[in-house]
């Protein structure tokens, strides 16, 4: 991944999930200066009830939540009729100690870019909420790309 982003540094890109702890991001301080991070502060009983909801269909990796978004037939893939599973670790005890580890891990990447003055936090349960507020930030750090059709 590095490699890659060594090669886009006139170019805009979004990273999602990283870097994830304080090792990565010093590693990626090392090929390119971050201007804008975002952390989305959600509850951590609401991200375990929807990660514990989650369910895929494993050949395919179509993801459902069985609360927000859920199959037509409990259990089953929409789409090839095959039952669908939880992964191990999105069961619900799996999935609070995976958001331990990762708030411990991400607290000091926080607080770097945090001091930094780059951190833009956003805090809520529904993305419909949330969403408004960070396009308006990046809209404001990202120039609109214009298809060719659009001239």
């Amino acid at each position: 991944m590095m490699t890659e982003l060594e090669k886009k540094q006139t170019e805009h890109w979004l990273l999602d999930g990283f870097p994830r702890t304080l090792v990565q991001a010093e590693a990626l301080d090392r090929i390119c200066e971050l201007d804008l991070v975002i952390s989305l502060n959600i509850p951590f009983e609401t991200l375990k009830d929807r990660l514990s909801a989650r369910w895929i269909h494993p050949a395919s990796g179509r993801v459902y939540n069985m609360e927000f978004n859920p199959p037509l037939v409990h259990g089953i893939d929409d789409i090839t009729g095959e039952p669908l599973i939880q992964q191990e670790d999105d069961k619900p005890d799996a999935v609070a100690a995976r958001l331990r580890k990762y708030k411990d891990a991400a607290k000091p990447v926080i607080d770097l870019y945090k001091t930094r003055g780059v951190l833009h936090s956003f805090s809520g349960t529904e993305t419909n909420k949330i969403w408004p507020y960070v396009y308006t930030l990046l809209s404001s750090k990202i120039p609109p790309i214009c298809s060719e059709e659009a001239n």
